[in-house]
């Protein structure tokens, strides 16, 4: 369930599904997915579904990985990135292929050791992890070209929108947990142009770390 063929049929889907960006649909073909989840899910890794990762909280969609990226280096290659909710390090993976430098930020520490475990075994040496409130960015390491949130704010966090360097984009999930929308905000000059993606469904980001 993890050859080739099973990741074309996932990279098929994702096309179908309207993902266009050869850079995109390349690093979901050739990252190894099954290495984030649970050994007694790996058969089910290339499904175009998302998975639990333990503590209440999942590996996204592909696609939905997939359509964040897109949005998130449309406009080129980021220099430097930061994701909150680095999880099981698939989207942390994704994106140490497509950016410069990424900065991940993780509530839970379990999660953050065994998704900083799986970078080293990939041999991605340009990420950094820290283990806090994603709420709060990561504003020694501001400003950043591009901010990816994995986890859905009622509102976006006024920190996160501060720590944009102009022309960055932010791509996230707002909203209540049964009504959702995947934003993207473009930071020019001193407003933000806001562009809905799609209705999407995503943990809560909550405050604190544990």
């Amino acid at each position: 369930m993890t050859s080739l063929r099973t990741r074309e049929r996932l990279v098929r889907q994702l096309r179908e599904q309207g993902i266009r960006d050869s850079r995109v649909l390349d690093v979901v073909r050739t990252t190894p997915r099954h290495i984030f989840v649970d050994e007694a899910l790996s058969s089910r890794a290339y499904e175009n579904t998302a998975l639990p990762i333990g503590h209440n909280q999942t590996v996204s969609q592909p696609y939905i990985v997939a359509r964040m990226t897109e949005a998130l280096v449309a406009e080129g290659r980021p220099e430097r990135v930061l994701e909150i909710g680095t999880g099981s390090g698939y989207q942390t993976a994704i994106l140490a292929q497509l950016a410069g430098k990424v900065y991940s930020v993780e509530r839970i520490g379990t999660l953050l050791n065994k998704a900083r475990e799986r970078m080293r075994t990939l041999g991605y040496r340009n990420v950094m992890f820290r283990h806090g409130d994603g709420g709060e960015g990561w504003p020694e390491k501001a400003p950043f070209d591009a901010i990816i949130v994995t986890a859905s704010p009622v509102d976006v966090p006024e920190q996160l929108l501060s720590q944009l360097a102009p022309g960055g984009r932010l791509v996230i999930p707002v909203g209540e947990r049964a009504s959702q929308e995947l934003k993207l905000y473009v930071r020019e000059n001193d407003h933000y142009r806001v562009e809905v993606l799609d209705l999407v469904r995503f943990v809560p980001l909550l405050s604190g770390f544990e």
